[in-house]
């Protein structure tokens, strides 16, 4: 092995940049040429290559985003799009490639190692949303800074006893929304995984009132059947049902943002570390993650478009603590 590439594709994750930079120092430590490819797929289809030196990548452990970028390229899922990148790869004789996001940009990764060409993908995505991986580069961040927002929303919300709506990232994904949930004291948690009737929502927040609380916070996954536009809708037309006036705050893409926490950065350069040894040692078509608290890998093609499945215990723990 004498030069390999890495790209960041899909959403950003703080953290992103803690892996580019373990790749790169990995990876001249062991002689090799590192070349950055900007703007993800797309960048891997047009030649926007850079090598990399251990000093291009200095200073950037801290920052949130990838510096390489990101794009979509609908071109790449078309097999002339394929075809075009490994072209761009070859005529550089980069002979392996590390793809750094989460499920979208992993099933690219294994269609490029299906054409034989040496793939080993990164796990990263604040939606947590990967197979096999328990916990993916961005996450902790992301849910940290959720947590932030209740926190804050709670003071305001005791201030004029009224119920808060916070919808949360994630996309088909409950994760962020049901630890935030859990962590911020949530009263009720509104995930894609489990149906909620929003009348038993608002006899839930009803009752949250008759105890006498101050407050109530309803966390809301994006990807719920219900999102919070929705059900803020629905309070409206049943305000009396209750008890709190009712505000709606969507976090959006502030979760994204984030300067990486230590969990995330140390994190993402374990798993940049495992990618490069898992090329040196001729190891292809599977993504570095964490699982049960070692550094491991799974297959392309036993993560790559199966649904993660979200623990009911601790959505029902998020239930019984909302007491």
């Amino acid at each position: 092995m004498k030069r390999i590439a890495v790209l960041t594709s899909g959403g950003d994750a703080p953290g992103m940049n803690a892996a580019i930079r373990a790749v790169v120092r990995t990876g001249i430590d062991r002689g090799w040429d590192v070349y950055g490819v900007h703007h993800g797929y797309k960048g891997l289809m047009t030649g926007d290559f850079h090598l990399l030196g251990a000093r291009d990548v200095g200073g950037i452990i801290q920052l949130g985003g990838t510096v390489l970028g990101s794009a979509r390229a609908p071109e790449f899922k078309t097999a002339d799009g394929r075809r075009e990148a490994l072209r761009e790869l070859n005529q550089r004789g980069i002979e392996a490639l590390v793809v750094i996001g989460g499920n979208g940009s992993q099933t690219g990764a294994y269609e490029l190692h299906q054409l034989g060409f040496p793939v080993v993908g990164i796990g990263s995505t604040i939606d947590n949303d990967l197979f096999g991986a328990d916990i993916t580069i961005g996450v902790d961040t992301a849910l940290n800074i959720a947590l932030e927002a209740i926190d804050r929303l709670k003071v305001t919300a005791s201030s004029h006893q009224r119920a808060f709506l916070v919808e949360t990232m994630g996309r088909n994904s409950g994760y962020l929304a049901l630890m935030a949930g859990i962590a911020g004291g949530a009263e009720a948690v509104v995930l894609p995984e489990f149906k909620t009737e929003p009348e038993l929502l608002a006899d839930e927040i009803r009752q949250a009132y008759e105890r006498g609380k101050a407050h109530a916070i309803i966390v809301v996954a994006e990807g719920a059947s219900l999102d919070a536009n929705e059900l803020a809708h629905y309070f409206a037309e049943h305000e009396e049902k209750l008890g709190f006036s009712l505000r709606v705050t969507q976090l959006g893409h502030v979760q994204r943002g984030g300067m990486p926490g230590a969990f995330d950065r140390t994190l993402a350069t374990r798993l940049g570390a495992k990618a490069v040894a898992c090329l040196d040692a001729g190891d292809s078509g599977v993504i570095a993650v964490q699982r049960a608290g070692e550094i491991t890998t799974v297959t392309h093609e036993d993560a790559v478009g199966k649904p993660k499945p979200l623990d009911a215990e601790l959505y029902e723990l998020a239930r019984v603590l909302a007491k």
